[in-house]
């Protein structure tokens, strides 16, 4: 039984009181549904009942605007839970309910959630690193979406041929940030692991990249691709990425993903090899856990909150009647400088 309750689990006046910091007055006021209580002081009050293990009248229980669906590709990169936990606060914030669709290996499809969300009859879709920044999907399933009159946000990839608003951060300014921070630490053989071309993110980022090189290093663009491995965005593809460049004599590593740093972090140890008194390494996202990695790491941060919000800002305008720009919105990342990169050594011969 919760501390407060009384044997028939109602809940006392005084102990919320306490918990509030109101008089009881107040809190029967606010129980009751009278009017006259200010509305911060009435969320004190009801939050006192969820911190005390009381649930609420019925009557006080905030009733949904309607359902979102946030269709994501996974959970084990933190960086999509961490988009999932600020889109779930800002709709909350504004009275929905999020229904979270995670395609898993071997589980539905994004059109088959995409279905069951419309079977739910939701107001409204964010997705989120889906089919959209995928150059070889067919974009007519939006196109189709559209028809249908379902509001739908996109994050992460822009597509010309879905007419919608876009959230993405800069790639191409990401990849330039992390060359020209490992290039100040005075390292010229600088090499890339990135996901697939067919990505729009791996793409821009690739093309950041290789811009920064010719642009600082002065090393021709074919030359630049070469220091360029497409893998998987996970451990084990920076695991094999990481290996590969260490192989074409690279000392700086800029990584498409915190997962992949991680793996190229791993490839270097098992050549005896130190981060970052051998290898620079940066990656990109900074999700929560990042900075208490061994060693802490350098990364390029996504404005999460910034992108989150912004998103569900478009399509909420959109639930409401007021079409907002089809556009890409791009919101500007930010270096975040900690143990995992260093001055290069320079070996004496």
């Amino acid at each position: 039984m919760p501390r407060g309750a009384d044997n028939a689990g109602a809940p006392r006046l005084h102990d919320i009181a306490g918990q509030a910091q109101v008089s009881e007055a107040t809190v029967s006021r606010v129980l009751n549904g009278k009017p006259g209580v200010a509305a911060a002081t009435r969320q004190k009050v009801l939050a006192a009942l969820d911190v005390l293990g009381y649930e609420r009248p019925v009557r006080l229980r905030r009733r949904s605007a309607g359902l979102i669906g946030l269709v994501i590709p996974e959970l084990t990169n933190p960086i999509f839970p961490a988009f999932a936990q600020v889109i779930e606060q800002v709709l909350a914030g504004y009275g929905y309910t999020p229904v979270l669709c995670t395609q898993m290996p071997g589980g539905a499809t994004e059109d088959e959630l995409v279905e069951q969300l419309e079977e739910r009859g939701v107001n409204g879709i964010v997705f989120l690193s889906g089919l959209h920044a995928d150059t070889t999907a067919d974009a007519a399933r939006y196109v189709r979406l559209t028809e249908r009159k379902v509001p739908y946000v996109l994050i992460n990839g822009f597509n010309e041929h879905i007419n919608a608003p876009f959230v993405s951060p800069d790639d191409r300014s990401a990849a330039r940030m992390a060359v020209r921070h490992l290039v100040d630490l005075g390292h010229e053989r600088i090499g890339l692991a990135i996901g697939p071309t067919r990505f729009v993110p791996s793409r821009r980022k690739a093309e950041g990249f290789v811009a920064a090189l010719h642009g600082m290093l002065g090393l021709p663009r074919d030359e630049a691709e070469k220091l360029i491995q497409r893998t998987l965005f996970t451990v084990e593809g920076g695991h094999a990425a990481g290996g590969a460049l260490l192989d074409l004599g690279c000392t700086g590593i800029v990584c498409g993903s915190d997962p992949m740093a991680l793996g190229v972090i791993r490839a270097v140890r098992e050549r005896g090899l130190d981060v970052p008194r051998d290898i620079s390494v940066t990656g990109f996202d900074d999700s929560p856990l990042i900075p208490f990695t061994d060693p802490p790491l350098t990364t390029v941060r996504q404005p999460v909150q910034a992108m989150a919000t912004a998103a569900v800002g478009a399509l909420l305008e959109e639930i409401g009647g007021t079409p907002v720009q089809r556009t890409e919105f791009v919101f500007q990342p930010e270096l975040v400088v900690r143990g995992s990169t260093a001055q290069r050594a320079r070996r004496t011969t």
